[in-house]
């Protein structure tokens, strides 16, 4: 039987204790090892997911805040005014597929005492676009362009103003009523792309302009369509154009809700309905990225006169139009930059 040295065998549990502490130390190491790199592992994944977020939001910002036409400022920025006034989702013109709610008919014919119903105006309708396209075209706002609009009212402070050469230079020159431009081109300039009419303002136009047609009543439909066809013959309380040269692919018809929102938001139901003018200026918010206001307000000695009429009537006011009102309101805008307004002589 061999003997063991008592040196060989440990006088205590010491070195068993150190040898069981060392390997749990590196088991304690190893552990640690694997938490920090599991811990860098979720770091880089969270840094990560970080910065894809901060790129897909900084994206949907843009998105959400980009420009959606190419000049300085546009309209869909919303600020002052037209941030609880401009409302796109108005349909501008009538067409083929147009509802008319009974709550814009009952507003519209009280206008002018429409005796006649919302089934009527239907029909009339109809008809309208049995002549005239069913889907006026208007343009809708791109970011690449920048459609400048020159909104040019008949006021005779635009005499001796020599605005025509600005006037001209805008993409896109409205004007309205009985708005000359033979003989005022140094003032008004002779560009016309929109021009603005109702039955009793009624003028020829060129064949490349756009005719805007604000109704006032169903008469005014019906005056309309036999203008472009058999003429108009009907006695009236003033003589009325019994036929109209226009380009008829180029006819386009206010919606009366259109009316009515000028009227209820833009005016906040001042005076018995607005003026032709005002409501074009709202009309070419929505389809212009610049506006310029040219011929709108008094002139230099109070008058709301035209300038190419010679004034007989001293004090003349606008009727049951609330100008001070529109024009209160252009200047605000024209305050806070949305529109360009040139005040004349």
């Amino acid at each position: 039987m061999s003997s063991v040295s008592l040196r060989s065998i440990p006088k205590d549990k010491s070195v068993f204790a150190n040898n069981r502490r060392s390997s749990a130390g590196e088991s304690v190491i190893r552990s640690m090892m694997s938490f920090k790199l599991k811990l860098q592992v979720i770091l880089l994944s969270v840094a990560t997911a970080g910065l894809f977020l901060v790129a897909h939001f900084s994206d949907l910002s843009q998105l959400q805040f980009q420009d959606l036409c190419a000049c300085d400022t546009c309209m869909s920025e919303n600020r002052g005014l037209l941030s609880g006034r401009l409302n796109r989702s108005v349909e501008l013109v009538l067409s083929s597929k147009t509802n008319l709610s009974e709550e814009a008919f009952r507003w519209w014919k009280h206008l002018m005492n429409e005796q006649r119903d919302l089934e009527f105006f239907k029909k009339t309708v109809h008809k309208l676009f049995k002549i005239f396209p069913h889907t006026p075209k208007l343009r809708k706002q791109s970011p690449d362009t920048c459609r400048t609009c020159a909104v040019v009212g008949n006021s005779a402070n635009l005499k001796g103003s020599h605005y025509g050469p600005l006037i001209d230079y805008q993409d896109v020159v409205i004007r309205m009523n009985f708005a000359k431009t033979k003989g005022y081109e140094e003032d008004v300039g002779n560009k016309t792309t929109y021009h603005v009419m109702y039955p009793e303002s009624a003028m020829d136009l060129h064949n490349s302009t756009h005719l805007v047609f604000f109704p006032f009543k169903i008469m005014d439909l019906e005056w309309l369509i036999k203008a472009f066809t058999t003429g108009y013959y009907r006695i009236y309380y003033m003589p009325l154009k019994t036929r109209i040269r226009a380009n008829k692919d180029l006819v386009m018809v206010i919606n009366p809700a259109f009316m009515k929102y000028s009227h209820e938001i833009w005016l906040e139901n001042e005076g018995a309905y607005p003026s032709t003018g005002f409501m074009t200026l709202i009309f070419a918010l929505h389809i212009c990225d610049e506006v310029h206001v040219f011929g709108f307000g008094a002139d230099s000695d109070g008058n709301w006169s035209h300038y190419f009429e010679v004034l007989t009537k001293k004090d003349l006011k606008t009727g049951e139009h609330p100008g001070d009102r529109e024009y209160d309101i252009i200047q605000k805008l024209a305050e806070e930059k949305t529109v360009k307004f040139y005040k004349g002589s």
